[in-house]
């Protein structure tokens, strides 16, 4: 049953990738603002637990897994500036 485990969630990390990768517009801050991570979160966490089980895989590496390009590649095409607004809740939390 672990094995079957691991192959479920591992598939769904692997929808949930997919789906930030066709929800481009949803910006980091948008993410954070409504549910306390992100997509630099998600990499954060990947390159952490790689460590906790002897692999390395440092965070730049992690975030060009997360967003399916090297993180500067993907700023350059996608991110958009924050809004007042976006800045506002961000601080608030």
């Amino acid at each position: 049953m672990e094995t079957t485990k691991t192959e479920i969630e591992a598939a769904v990390f692997r929808k949930l990738l997919a789906h930030l990768d066709e929800r481009k517009d949803a910006q980091n801050i948008d993410l954070m603002n409504l549910a306390g991570f992100c997509r630099n979160c998600l990499a954060k966490w990947y390159s952490a637990e790689a460590r906790e089980r002897g692999h390395e895989v440092d965070y730049e590496n992690a975030r060009e897994i997360v967003y399916g390009m090297p993180y500067s590649e993907w700023k350059a095409r996608y991110q958009t500036p924050a809004t007042p607004e976006q800045l506002a809740a961000f601080e608030k939390k």
